[in-house]
């Protein structure tokens, strides 16, 4: 950081207070627009953690998905490591994503019910960002589009989204070109539907667990996925856990099912042969 002059032209330890418009700082930060748009709609004070903690977890959706297509493009162009930089900076996000359910994480019922009302009909599993992060992972729904037909760019986006391979097709068309047997119908699969495992593409990974030195980097690849996939799964059981404590077994809001449809997504592996592979090795 430059210090200024003084009017001698000498150094000053002080540093420049005086724009003619907005800091710098302000300019690419952008602070006065982010600590503008808390809009609450109750009176109880713990509204405020609960929709700021919700806004700062979109920010990270936003930089985690960033991450994700920079890897996926990286694949497609054989260059693993710039790949590989970019799950693991995403690693790093995801555990910042997961440590911000800690200000909601011993909320009480009595508590949440306090500005619960002031959701009205919304719900997490609205979230477009999320919804683009999960279609990365293979978790693909047209259905899920259907809530954001009212935001023409937000549809747009997410609808590319569930037309492009995720970063998981992008992986294995990787390993096909490296001359392993991934299956045709695995690489020529509906892109819009969700994956489903193949037993053939965990046979392909037990061959790469069972002899590590042979393609090293795809190993290495497969353990950095691990990571990622663990790392979603502590985000999925962080939710349920704080949903049941907050609400029970109560509806959730926006009509959704809360802690049961939780714990259907909580029991759902990421990246999954990677997972059973492992059982082989």
């Amino acid at each position: 950081m430059s210090n200024t002059l003084d009017a001698s032209g000498a150094g000053s330890d002080t540093p420049n207070l005086d724009f003619a418009g907005t800091t710098p700082y302000e300019d690419y930060v952008q602070a006065d627009v982010l600590t503008h748009l808390q809009h609450l709609r109750s009176d109880d004070p713990g509204e405020m953690v609960f929709l700021v903690t919700t806004q700062v977890m979109e920010l990270w959706f936003t930089v985690i998905v960033h991450e994700w297509e920079t890897a996926a493009k990286a694949l497609r162009e054989d260059s693993i490591p710039v790949a590989m930089d970019a799950l693991k900076r995403s690693l790093r996000e995801l555990e910042a994503l997961n440590a911000s359910w800690r200000p909601l994480a011993q909320l009480t019922p009595g508590q949440f019910n306090a500005y619960r009302a002031a959701l009205g009909e919304g719900s997490g599993f609205q979230s477009a960002m999320y919804r683009r992060m999960e279609f990365l992972l293979g978790e693909k729904s047209a259905s899920m589009l259907v809530p954001h037909r009212g935001a023409p760019r937000v549809h747009a986006e997410l609808e590319k989204a569930l037309q492009e391979p995720s970063l998981y097709d992008e992986v294995l068309r990787l390993l096909a070109r490296r001359g392993l047997p991934v299956p045709e119908a695995v690489l020529e699969r509906d892109l819009s539907r969700r994956y489903e495992p193949s037993p053939e593409v965990e046979a392909v990974w037990t061959s790469l667990y069972e002899d590590p030195e042979a393609q090293h980097d795809l190993h290495r690849l497969g353990e950095v996925l691990t990571d990622v996939a663990e790392l979603v799964w502590r985000w999925r059981n962080d939710h349920l856990v704080a949903t049941r404590r907050a609400m029970g077994a109560k509806t959730g809001t926006g009509g959704s099912a809360g802690v049961t449809w939780l714990e259907k997504r909580a029991t759902k592996n990421v990246f999954p042969e990677l997972w059973t592979a492992r059982s082989h090795v």
